[in-house]
């Protein structure tokens, strides 16, 4: 006769593998005695117990291990048929894959001291890793995260490494990436010759650093370019060879006793991001890193190689994206050897294939996210109360900054960075990482959601889905992402929005881009905003401030030629563009707040005639603003009036770090107005913002500071600008659902 016991069965939701989950439970049975067994499966983990679970329970929670996070436990009673002589692991098992893949993570301080050990076995081995840190999103191939299914597969364990993969003592016990020089990943050196390996090829990479040389190096989810940050020579060559004349390099750093506290513990985080802080925290730095910015953004050794040359080096090094000017970071040994043909001087590089891009992640000290990607994806987005049930959908996001996001049940995962999708191979690994993500998570979408703009990448690929496929306003979208990020229900209401950004899809075909809104996740409602000015010359005009700047004045400044500071414009062949802005011809109209500043920026002359990378102007206008500390000035009102403003800012004679600051100071005074009238006509307190200009932290603190009164909203966890757009998406097409 078959004798039963009961128990219980737990199942735990949340990060639970690859973060050595599993031994953690085992562990923690054999202290507490249990008898019992463990597995991972597509929703998490499985624990089943013999006896009562409270104790166990709390231990859980308490003690969960460093990289874990546990987001729900769910407890049914356990009917043992046959029950085991002690706690045991068993094999993972399948399912509809629910449960959260883990982030890389940064080298943890235990393998740390054991690569710096030369009585540990792993001593100097760049692809040290444990449970607590290396790669892990950017080697999956399916789930669950099973060294087979992960590009480790390539890989046989040696017999000691074996022996910790199967220790549920050891801290490596299945540990997927686990591996050593006997078994493992190996380095190797290519700069012309035989190439080098091993510890060789490391030293050579030093030699060439040091002496001022450009390296390639493969690093978790893609490559990064490199050179002595101190160098100016080097650094002139390396924008030179790359085309980046003026964008903002990262650095990396061998400490941060030279950072504030803030930014050094963001720093020290398992996700290790690039963070920007004030340029004069940092020593070492040539001119060049940032030209004409105040920030500089700096990043600590994420991985083995990194801590390797930083230790050999100590000195800062740029670490900016292996990528060629309009084309995506290279993912594989002999793409980077084509592509960084002309750019590097040498190339250090590894046996471990990358199987998804991930490029590094930009928070200000903060914690206010830029850019994000390594370090917090795929962590997945809890949705905000009310939302449940919510049928699969793929979310496209926008073509600029795109990142794509995967919405069910009660939950979201967005993607990493990907960057524009017009660029030449961009398109192909998004791609790619859409059906490896909607494999790996075993996601089949029910509907296709894209931007209104009918001309995006993404939203021509939506339509030719055999699927249902819905639209979202591009500025709807912005602030629904930062709606649920502060996790504002589903039914919580109106807000008043405010969408600042270069330009975006609104309602019958305008292009908007400085919206005041009336805001929930259903309904988007326009009340108002900058006004529509021309963009001569159509896209020229985002690379060109000089053309809004001639468009503003012609508009709102009757006698604008006999200011100095449209010395610019009359330089340029202006009449022509002013009679295809009369006449309509490319010159479509658009409420954009992102020209506005590059106007202001052009008219201050701290913007360049051409502009290399997006957003230069602005950013070059921020940091002359912040140059001053703040200034009375003339243009104090709560009414918008660009025919009131400009001439008022033009006349005042104020130095042009004063200028810039009042411009930023007059736009939050007035469009915080405008919202303040709209948000006390229905009675409501809370103000939600979004759209990249908010990422200008200037503009933030002077819109904190003349809307007080109310709750405001700004985005922090998810950023800004269009790189959230995706998740606004899935909250909305959610909402119409729900």
């Amino acid at each position: 006769m078959t004798i039963t016991h009961n128990g219980v069965e737990i199942r735990i939701r949340g990060k639970v593998q690859g973060v050595g989950f599993r031994p953690f439970v085992w562990q923690l049975a054999q202290q507490q005695a249990r008898v019992g067994d463990v597995c991972n499966d597509g929703a998490g983990v499985l624990v089943r117990l013999l006896g009562e679970e409270a104790d166990f329970l709390a231990a859980l929670h308490q003690h969960c291990p460093p990289l874990a996070r546990i987001d729900e436990t769910q407890v049914q009673p356990y009917v043992w048929q046959n029950v085991p002589d002690d706690f045991v692991i068993r094999e993972s098992g399948a399912g509809v894959m629910s449960t959260q893949i883990v982030p890389d993570a940064a080298t943890c301080p235990a393998c740390l001291a054991e690569m710096n050990d030369p009585q540990e076995r792993r001593y100097r081995y760049p692809f040290i890793n444990c449970t607590h840190c290396g790669p892990r999103f950017t080697i999956i191939n399916a789930m669950p995260y099973d060294r087979p299914l992960t590009v480790m597969a390539a890989f046989p364990l040696c017999s000691a490494c074996e022996a910790e993969y199967r220790n549920p003592y050891d801290r490596r016990f299945h540990a997927q990436p686990v591996a050593c020089a006997e078994c493992g990943p190996w380095l190797s050196w290519y700069a012309g010759g035989e190439p080098l390996h091993h510890e060789a090829a490391l030293q050579a990479a030093i030699a060439l650093l040091t002496s001022g040389g450009i390296v390639a190096i493969k690093g978790l989810g893609g490559f990064h370019l490199a050179c002595d940050a101190g160098n100016a020579r080097a650094v002139a060559t390396l924008r030179a060879r790359k085309h980046r004349p003026a964008k903002p390099l990262a650095v990396i750093t061998p400490d941060t006793s030279h950072l504030p506290d803030d930014a050094s513990r963001l720093l020290r985080t398992p996700a290790a991001p690039i963070v920007l802080v004030d340029k004069t925290c940092v020593s070492g730095l040539c001119d060049d890193i940032a030209p004409g910015l105040a920030e500089v953004g700096v990043m600590l050794p994420a991985n083995p190689i990194q801590h390797l040359l930083m230790q050999a080096l100590n000195r800062p090094l740029v670490m900016t994206s292996g990528n060629l000017s309009g084309k995506p970071p290279a993912l594989t040994n002999a793409l980077a050897l084509a592509d960084l043909a002309d750019i590097a001087d040498g190339f250090l590089l590894h046996n471990r294939d990358i199987v998804q891009r991930m490029d590094d992640s930009v928070v200000r000290q903060n914690g206010e996210m830029l850019r994000r990607s390594r370090g917090y994806v795929p962590d997945a987005i809890p949705l905000p109360p009310g939302f449940h049930d919510i049928p699969p959908m793929l979310c496209l996001g926008a073509d600029l900054k795109n990142t794509f996001c995967l919405v069910r049940g009660e939950q979201a995962v967005l993607s990493q960075h990907f960057g524009d999708l017009t660029d030449e191979g961009v398109e192909a690994q998004w791609q790619q990482s859409l059906r490896l993500m909607q494999a790996i998570y075993d996601f089949t979408p029910q509907a296709v959601v894209a931007d209104a703009h009918p001309g995006y990448h993404s939203s021509q690929w939506a339509a030719a889905r055999d699927l249902p496929h819905q639209t979202v306003l591009h500025h709807h979208a912005h602030i629904a992402a930062c709606l649920a990020e502060h996790n504002w229900p589903l039914d919580g209401g109106d807000v008043i929005a405010l969408a600042l950004d270069g330009i975006g899809m609104g309602e019958e075909g305008a292009l908007w881009g400085g919206e005041c809104l009336r805001v929930n996740y259903r309904e988007c409602e326009h009340l108002g905003g900058l006004p529509a000015v021309a963009l001569p010359g159509g896209d020229l005009a985002a690379r060109q401030p000089w053309r809004n700047l001639l468009a503003h004045c012609l508009a709102f400044v009757p006698e604008w030629e006999s200011y100095p500071e449209t010395a610019t414009v009359r330089e340029q062949n202006w009449p022509l563009l002013a009679r295809a802005i009369e006449r309509g011809i490319n010159a479509p109209r658009a409420s954009s707040c992102g020209r506005l500043f590059d106007a202001v920026a052009c008219a201050l002359g701290c913007a360049p005639l051409t502009l290399s990378y997006e957003g230069e102007a602005a950013c070059r206008l921020e940091a002359l603003a912040a140059t001053c500390t703040g200034v009375e000035h003339p243009l104090q009102s709560e009414q918008f009036d660009l025919a009131e403003f400009w001439p008022q800012w033009l006349s005042w004679q104020g130095s042009p770090a004063q200028k810039a600051w009042a411009f930023h100071d007059a736009l939050a005074q007035r469009l915080g107005g405008m919202m303040r009238r709209e948000a006390q006509a229905r009675g409501i307190s809370t103000l939600a913002f979004g759209g990249g200009v908010l990422h200008n932290a200037l503009l933030r603190a002077r819109l904190q500071h003349h809307l007080a009164d109310f709750t405001l909203l700004f985005p922090h966890s998810l950023p800004a600008g269009d790189g959230a757009i995706a998740f606004g998406q899935a909250v909305v097409a959610a909402a119409r659902c729900a």
